[in-house]
């Protein structure tokens, strides 16, 4: 026997070889559609396994002995403003695989036979369930389309290359992603026919890499579901945080929230399926229903990751203040749930990762055309744009953005000094959580007290005078010195005597142009509802020196044209 015979013969042996092994691994599977199959679809007499996809003759020229004929139906393909690699109509190994999973054929429907092979019981096409996608693919992940370096450096490196992908995952010979760089319908080993496991989303992140994702709490933590439905992983077999990794949020076919393939329609239920208490240590649902909040259900689908990092239109969903693969339970000096935001400056410029707090609150409290009122009290110097209020060439400030002006604030408590800075949640954050001296969650998700407030703070005129109207001021300000008038001699008067509020007086995020440091400062921005210009029509304070000043305006009735102090 000459050398091309042998290599005939062994090419021949090997291939026999792979197709029984196929065989073998595709009989104990829902694949094995024949009456010996193991699933609940299956033929009404058929013994043949393989015949309902490959057939030795008659076959599709599609190659691989196809048995079947393409769908001729218009496909609808999954869209986002992320997605570079844009996905055309299913073409390939996908469309042989579309062949049955897309419900508009019959399953026996092969090109070997002259009539369909009857399929038992009222099945005929691939039954409703998670096997069957349909034509709408919008909401299953893309395929076939060009997975290139170009499409890598496009996405901002977050693909893997091409050339690093594990040899598992299979571009096929045109270099396109399909059904089957993700599924081996041979061999269902790794459960849903995966080509690997992918037990902490290692077949994810096979070709997706995402900025902090490793040390991020989705791929790190340890966390397991109480038990108390709704179960937050239907659909997944992780126990923990940790094991699902990308399915915590991800669900690669028929996803309810179909421009990121999020398992629930709206994205703060994605969250909420793990931060209601019942795998996360917090219940951040319940702080969402609190008087005020950030109101994350009011809006659905606006946020965009493509979007300015000022928003034009006002709205608020939990990933414009988290990133879901960054975030983690500690970081500094920006809070590890924080981590990986956008965010705006002291100046307005945007900043592609936050380092301060601030930052990420001034994408909306700041520039924003449409941002909320920043207070509900009408000011002598009025100005909605908080970012203006803390700039250091404002006439007074609240020390978030850098340290304060002022070197004489004997009411400080330590540990905080005229050197220190504070952050928006040192006021904004919740009334029952630790800084309130609570229990719950951190951060400014919801509060019982508006605007959003960890404490206290009574703004109507004339209130009663008790530290409890005022915790919040209190917090950082000794109620002795104030009320010891350490450094206003009639802060006891006015507040305690003729009832003001600290509102009456002080704006406490401060007092941009065009307030004066001769006029406004010391937060001095006066209510305009209460404290109306004085007999001569002035409404002005003048700072005459240190713990000195004099006072133009008429207040709860009486006349100061002007009153020194």
């Amino acid at each position: 026997m000459n050398l091309r015979r042998w290599i005939a013969l062994l090419a021949l042996f090997a291939s026999a070889a792979l197709a029984a092994s196929a065989w073998s691994q595709v009989a104990t599977t829902k694949h094995n559609l024949s009456i010996s199959g193991p699933g609940t679809v299956k033929a009404a007499s058929e013994s043949e396994i393989c015949i309902f996809c490959h057939a030795p003759h008659n076959a599709s020229p599609a190659g691989g002995l196809w048995n079947r004929r393409n769908p001729a139906a218009a496909y609808t393909p999954y869209s986002s403003s992320t997605a570079k690699g844009a996905a055309g109509q299913p073409n390939g190994a996908s469309l042989q695989c579309l062949s049955c999973h897309d419900g508009t054929i019959a399953l026996g429907d092969v090109l070997s036979r002259a009539s369909p092979i009857a399929m038992a019981g009222a099945t005929s096409v691939m039954p409703a369930g998670a096997g069957r996608l349909g034509t709408d693919l919008g909401d299953d992940h893309p395929v076939s389309f060009a997975y290139t370096a170009a499409l890598v450096t496009q996405r901002n490196n977050e693909l893997v290359s091409p050339a690093a992908l594990p040899s598992r995952v299979k571009l096929d010979a045109a270099g396109q992603m399909q059904c089957t760089s993700c599924h081996d319908a041979h061999d269902n080993t790794n459960g849903k026919f995966l080509v690997m496991p992918n037990t902490a989303s290692a077949l994810c992140t096979s070709c997706h890499t995402k900025a902090g994702w490793t040390a991020g709490s989705h791929a790190t933590s340890t966390k397991t579901w109480n038990g108390v439905a709704p179960n937050p992983w239907p659909t997944t077999s992780g126990t923990t945080v940790a094991a699902n990794a990308c399915e915590n949020c991800h669900q690669p076919h028929s996803a309810p929230g179909r421009k990121s393939l999020l398992h629930a329609a709206t994205e703060e239920n994605v969250c909420y399926s793990c931060h209601n208490g019942n795998v996360a240590a917090k219940n951040i649902q319940a702080e969402m229903a609190k008087l005020s909040r950030h109101t994350v259900s009011s809006t659905t689908g606006t946020h965009d990751p493509t979007e300015p990092a000022v928003v034009a239109t006002m709205h608020v969903e939990c990933v414009d203040c988290h990133s879901p693969h960054a975030s983690k339970a500690t970081g500094a000096p920006l809070a590890g749930a924080l981590t990986g935001v956008r965010g705006v400056n002291i100046n307005g410029t945007t900043v592609t990762q936050a380092t301060a707090e601030y930052e990420v609150c001034f994408r909306c409290h700041a520039d924003s055309t449409t941002r909320t009122p920043a207070s509900t009290i009408n000011r002598q110097v009025a100005q909605g744009n908080i970012r203006l209020k803390f700039l250091s060439t404002s006439a007074s400030f609240h020390p978030v953005a850098g340290a304060g002006r002022s070197t004489n604030v004997p009411s400080l408590i330590a540990p905080w000094t005229t050197g220190s800075t504070m952050k928006c949640s040192d006021c904004h954050n919740n009334n029952a959580g630790p800084g309130a001296g609570g229990t719950g969650p951190a951060g400014p998700h919801g509060s019982t007290i508006r605007p959003l407030l960890e404490r206290e703070y009574i703004t109507t005129d004339p209130t009663s005078y008790s530290a409890a109207n005022y915790a919040l001021c209190f917090k950082c300000h000794s109620s002795n010195s104030i009320l010891g008038n350490a450094s206003f001699g009639e802060h006891n008067k006015h507040i305690s005597g003729e009832r003001a509020p600290c509102s009456t007086c002080h704006d406490p995020h401060g007092v941009p142009s065009p307030g004066t440091t001769a006029n406004n400062a010391r937060l001095i921005n006066f209510n305009t509802t209460v404290v109306t210009p004085s007999s001569g029509g002035v409404l002005r304070w003048e700072s005459t020196g240190t713990n000195h000043g004099r006072c133009y305006m008429t207040c709860h009735g009486k006349n100061h044209n002007p009153e020194s102090y």
